[in-house]
């Protein structure tokens, strides 16, 4: 028993020694362009292919083990996605309101706090490699669309607009990446990630004006490249 007791003390020194090797908090910024695109299970609305748009903002890592860290921060996205749906609208005051197609290219401003679990690797020279996984919430700080309505054989475009009361307040995703990370020193990287945000919550209010047993429905899904710094 006696002889165990040296033991433990050098296990722990060496244990002390090795988290003190990693600071228990990093912090950084990070910018990222974007792939976004719509999904939706209503009825009649269809996705109209991907659009690319931008994000920025900080991020931090909160140290739980050596190679393991919480993720947060927060980051301003700006995401743009087209969708199409049955829609009805006066085009001449004179005429009474026709019914067609509305394409829609959505222009929405985001501040999202990501809070994910990231796991790393050990280094390998400079370099270590990660991933991670959690969960997201944004909230939606201003909307825009640019429309297209076609109706018969006419198709009318329209200025930009205001859609923020269209537009639900909140909106939750999982987030999934991986990415590299190249050390400048002990604590001071550069990283280059990956990120895929999978949409779980619907950003549409209300039910369509065409056909009032359709509730409205769009799910935003994304790609981003992350290039940031941590100090």
């Amino acid at each position: 028993m006696k002889k165990g007791i040296p033991v433990l003390i050098v296990f722990l020194l060496l244990s002390n020694f090795v988290i003190s090797q990693v600071k228990p908090f990093r912090f950084g910024f990070r910018v990222a362009p974007n792939l976004a695109w719509f999904s939706s299970d209503a009825d009649k609305y269809e996705s109209d292919g991907a659009t690319a748009g931008f994000s920025w903002g900080f991020v931090s890592d909160i140290t739980l083990t050596e190679n393991y860290f919480v993720k947060t921060g927060f980051n301003v996205d700006y995401l743009n996605g087209k969708l199409t749906f049955p829609y009805e609208m006066i085009i001449d005051p004179d005429t009474i309101s026709s019914t067609g197609e509305l394409s829609r290219k959505f222009n929405l401003r985001n501040l999202q706090i990501p809070a994910t679990i990231k796991m790393r690797t050990n280094r390998f020279g400079k370099f270590a490699f990660f991933g991670n996984i959690g969960f997201g919430v944004s909230f939606n700080l201003k909307a825009k669309s640019n429309d297209s309505f076609t109706y018969g054989d006419e198709t009318t475009e329209f200025e930009t607009k205001d859609i923020s009361d269209k537009i639900k307040f909140a909106k939750a995703s999982i987030i999934v990446g991986c990415g590299l990370e190249y050390f400048f020193d002990n604590s001071t990287s550069l990283f280059l990630e990956l990120n895929y945000n999978n949409g779980l919550t619907n950003i549409l209010k209300g039910n369509n004006i065409v056909y009032p047993e359709i509730k409205q429905k769009a799910f935003m899904d994304y790609l981003e490249l992350n290039i940031g710094i941590l100090f």
